[in-house]
Parts: structure tokens; C-alpha cells; sequence
């Protein structure tokens, strides 16, 4: 069974009232895990999506972008992008279930939002009501609002991303400790290692934008501390 049948039967089941926790309750553990990190970006996307009032077509070619989907698996995906677009109701429900699944595994959740700020800025338009969304969904997911913030800046057009932010230091932090955060970052964005911590082929993806983030951050602080 495909991962997009096993997308397919569980979203049928919440459409057909089924109630989200004992549908996400059998999405615990691999490969169901990774169905259940699809199932929420898709969902969430879909919602935020609708958030705007507006669907694009850039914004589905984004969702392919993070997935890379077989050609002949597009139909699945729009489908099911379609069914989870209906509405934006209960997707705090959807964030907060996949906060609890995830719980032992934050930096997913981080991984999860990198794949919602890629499907929301896809369209060249970060609208006010989409950071509404995401900044309730980092809530409730428990990322701190510096980590949000940095997230934005590295993903909305009009915001220049903080080179400091990206790597988790300040202005005045040793250049020493500045190169042993940014090695520190590039190891755990191996795909090697995230796999090891049980992270989906999707958001492995996701870390490959992250990875050109983090060299681009070094590369401008260590420019900006070379003596002139």
C-alpha cells in the first residue's frame, strides 16, 4: 500500500467524521509516521492556504517542491489537498495533535513549519492572515518566538534574514563559538543523522534550503569579522 492510499484512508476517515485523535492514534509509529508528517503538511498547508482566501497554483507546485511526487501520484495529492482546503476550521486541532505526536521530536515540528513558511510565501505573498496562522501554529507547536522570527526572515521576501539569528548567536559572540554553532547545525542537518532521529524523507528534503541558510550565515559573519 502506498503512502498517498494510506494519506487517502485516513483523511476518508476524518471527513467522514471520524475523530481526528483516533485517526492520528494510528499514525504513531513508521511508516505510519511519516504519513501522519504528510498528512499535516498537507492539511495544514491546505488551511493556511485558505486563510488568504486564495489557492494558487504556485502554492501546489510548492507542496510538490517539499514531496517531489511521482507524476502519477499528482491527482492523489491534489485531491487530498482539496479535501483538507474546505474550510480553516480545526487547524489547531491538527497542530495540536501533531505537537503531541511529535513531542519527543521538536526539531520535526521545526522542520514542519520550514515546509508550511515554503508553501506560504510560494505565491510572492506573505499575507497578515497567514502569519496569524503560523505564528499560532509555532505556539502551539512550542517554538520560541526568536526561532519564529528567524523562520520568517529566512523565508518571507520583504524580511532580510539575521545571519545571528540563523545560527543561534549574538553580535558579540566569540567568532570561535560562532564557527562551532555552525558546524554544530551542519551536522545535524545531515541526511544521514536525521534519518537516524526518525525525521521523513520530507522534511530531509526541507534541510537542504536550511543547510544553504546556515553556510550563507557563516559565510556573511565570518566576511564581517575579517580584518579590513
Amino acid at each position: 500500500m502506498s503512502i498517498w492510499t494510506r494519506i487517502s484512508e485516513a483523511l476518508q476517515a476524518l471527513a467522514k467524521g471520524e475523530s481526528l485523535a483516533l485517526v492520528f492514534d494510528r499514525l504513531r509509529s513508521p511508516p505510519e509516521r511519516s504519513v501522519a508528517f504528510t498528512i499535516a503538511v498537507i492539511a495544514l498547508s491546505a488551511k493556511m492556504a485558505k486563510a488568504d482566501g486564495r489557492v494558487t497554483r504556485d502554492e501546489v507546485t510548492a507542496f510538490r517542491d517539499v514531496f517531489r511526487l511521482p507524476r502519477e501520484e499528482e491527482k492523489n495529492a491534489a485531491r487530498i489537498f482539496n479535501l483538507a482546503r474546505q474550510d480553516v476550521a480545526g487547524y489547531e486541532d491538527y497542530a495540536a495533535r501533531i505537537a503531541r505526536m511529535f513531542s519527543d521530536a521538536p526539531d520535526t515540528l521545526c522542520d514542519l513549519m520550514e515546509g508550511l513558511f515554503h508553501i506560504a510565501v510560494a505565491d510572492g505573498i506573505y499575507h497578515p492572515d497567514e502569519d496569524i496562522f503560523l505564528g499560532r501554529v509555532a505556539e502551539i507547536f512550542g517554538i520560541e518566538e526568536p526561532r519564529f522570527r528567524a523562520l520568517r526572515a529566512r523565508y518571507v521576501p520583504d524580511e532580510r534574514p539575521d545571519p545571528w539569528s540563523v545560527l543561534g548567536v549574538t553580535a558579540d559572540t566569540p567568532l570561535s563559538e560562532i564557527r562551532a554553532a555552525w558546524r554544530r547545525q551542519v551536522r545535524d542537518c545531515h541526511p544521514d543523522r536525521l534519518r537516524a532521529r526518525g525525521v521523513p524523507d520530507e522534511a530531509v528534503r526541507l534541510a537542504e534550503r536550511r543547510l544553504r541558510d546556515i553556510n550563507h550565515a557563516w559565510e556573511e559573519i565570518n566576511a564581517m569579522r575579517a580584518p579590513s
